[in-house]
C-alpha cells in the first residue's frame, strides 16, 4: 500500500484535509428533543466562530445496534430528519447523521452534508455504494474488528460510486470482550489512503457490555486520547456531548458534559497550533 497525497473533502461549505481548519464533528449521541438539540447547537455556534475549526452538527435519528431490544433508539427516519433539518437552518451549521440502510442513502442526503457509516457496518457493501451515489461526502468510521490496512477497501468501494469524497474514522479496536484500545498508528496509516481522518474521542473510550444491558464508558480518557490524536496531526474530531450526559438515552458514560466542552476544544487548538509549526503530517507507506 502505497503513501499518496490527501484530497481534501468538501463538507457543506467547508474543506478538510490538509491546511484546513481543524473540522470538529459534534452534538448529542441521539435526538431528543428541540430544547437539548437547541442548547448543544447554540455552543457549537459559538465555537464556529473562531477561525481555526469548522463544525458539523451530529446526531443519530436512529440507534440501530443498541444492546437491548428495550433500549431507547431515537425519534426514526422521519422526525429524525425534520429534526436535523430545523437545526442546520436555525444553526447555519452543516449536518451529519448515520445511514444504516441503503435505502435510507438517498433521503438523508437531502438534508445532511455529510452522511456517516456507522462501524459495525463498515464493510456493507450496499450501504457504502448506495451512500457514495448520492454525492454527498461520507465519514466511514473504522469497524472495531477492522486493521487500518483494510479501510483501503473501504476508499475503493466509495470512490467507485461516486465523487463525494471519503473521510476515514478512528474510533478503538476491540480489546477482549469488555473494552475497546487505540492505536494510534492507525492515524497515521488511514491518512497514507489520500484521505482526511477522523479520530472519535468519545466511542473510543466505551466499555462495551459493561453496563446492565447498556454500554458503558470512561469521559475521563476522552481528552487524553483527543489530545494525542491532535497531536499526531489528524484532519477532524468527532465527540458526542450533552448538558447533562447522564440523562442521554444512549451512550452517557462516554459523552463530554457541554459546560465543559468549549474549553476542551480549546485545549486542543492550543495543541494543533503548536504542531502546525511543526508540519503537516504525512500518510507513511506501510506494506500489506
Amino acid at each position: 500500500m502505497a503513501s499518496g497525497a490527501v484530497s481534501p473533502v468538501a463538507v457543506g461549505p467547508y474543506w478538510c484535509g490538509p491546511d484546513q481548519p481543524l473540522l470538529l464533528i459534534a452534538g448529542p449521541c441521539v435526538l431528543q428533543n428541540e430544547a437539548i438539540s437547541d442548547q448543544i447547537a447554540e455552543v457549537l455556534v459559538q465555537l464556529n466562530q473562531r477561525p481555526d475549526v469548522n463544525v458539523v452538527f451530529k446526531a443519530s435519528f436512529d440507534k440501530a445496534n443498541r444492546t437491548s431490544v428495550g433500549a431507547d433508539r431515537g425519534p426514526g427516519l422521519d422526525e429524525g430528519l425534520a429534526m436535523l433539518d430545523k437545526i442546520g437552518r436555525s444553526s447555519g451549521l452543516p449536518t451529519t447523521t448515520d445511514v444504516h440502510l441503503p435505502q435510507q442513502a438517498s433521503t438523508v442526503a437531502e438534508v445532511c452534508d455529510l452522511l456517516q457509516i456507522p462501524a459495525f457496518l463498515a464493510r456493507q457493501t450496499d450501504l457504502i455504494t448506495a451512500s457514495a451515489e448520492t454525492g454527498k461526502p461520507l465519514n466511514v468510521k473504522k469497524g472495531q474488528f477492522m486493521a487500518p490496512e483494510d479501510m483501503q477497501y473501504v476508499v475503493q468501494k466509495a470512490r467507485a460510486a461516486g465523487e463525494g469524497g471519503v473521510l476515514l474514522c478512528e474510533r478503538g479496536t476491540f480489546f477482549g470482550y469488555g473494552r475497546l484500545v487505540n492505536d494510534m498508528q492507525a492515524l497515521p496509516i488511514m491518512r497514507s489512503l489520500g484521505v482526511p481522518v477522523v479520530f472519535d474521542a468519545t466511542h473510543s473510550v466505551q466499555r462495551p457490555g459493561s453496563g446492565q444491558g447498556s454500554t458503558g464508558g470512561n469521559r475521563q480518557m476522552v481528552e487524553p486520547l483527543a489530545r494525542a490524536a491532535v497531536a499526531i496531526g489528524i484532519d477532524a474530531v468527532f465527540f458526542e456531548t450533552h448538558p447533562r450526559p447522564e440523562t442521554s438515552p444512549s451512550d452517557g458514560a462516554n459523552m463530554v458534559p457541554l459546560a465543559q466542552f468549549a474549553a476542551l476544544v480549546d485545549r486542543l487548538l492550543q495543541i494543533r497550533h503548536t504542531i502546525q509549526s511543526i508540519g503537516q503530517l504525512n500518510g507513511v507507506s506501510h506494506a500489506s
